[in-house]
């Protein structure tokens, strides 16, 4: 797999974690684009076409739980893998972001020695 072909759409509304997530994709050579709310997800889901949204739940405006709904809810999207991005990692909480779509969930605060390939793996399974 060709990481520099491989974009990823980063929704955080948190700045350190935003920080953090794209520091380490670029770094493993990932092209990142990235959404500070589930309504700005959504829109750049249909402009980017991205291979993988790591989708943070809690965010104004739109929840990723909703912006995972309607971006499987759109033709042009629905093939996109999302993943929850979560501090709220309970097993009724990751059943919540599998139910809106989400294919996996990676827990917040993130175990920065895995992450990429945790996103790796990810990927493999589109």
């Amino acid at each position: 797999m060709n990481k520099a072909l491989k974009k990823i759409l980063v929704v955080e509304d948190n700045a350190e974690n935003m920080y953090m997530v794209c520091f380490l994709l670029d770094n493993s050579g990932y092209k990142v684009i990235t959404a500070v709310n589930g309504l700005d997800a959504v829109h750049l889901c249909q402009e980017e076409l991205p291979d993988l949204v790591i989708m943070d739940i809690q965010m104004p405006i739109m929840d990723g739980y909703e912006a995972t709904r309607q971006i499987k809810r759109i033709p042009e999207t629905q093939h996109i893998p999302v993943v929850a991005f979560s501090a709220h990692a309970m097993a009724d909480d990751i059943e919540k972001a599998l139910k809106a779509g989400c294919i996996g969930h990676i827990s917040k605060p993130m175990q920065v020695e895995n992450f990429v390939q945790q996103i790796a793996s990810f990927l493999l399974r589109r």
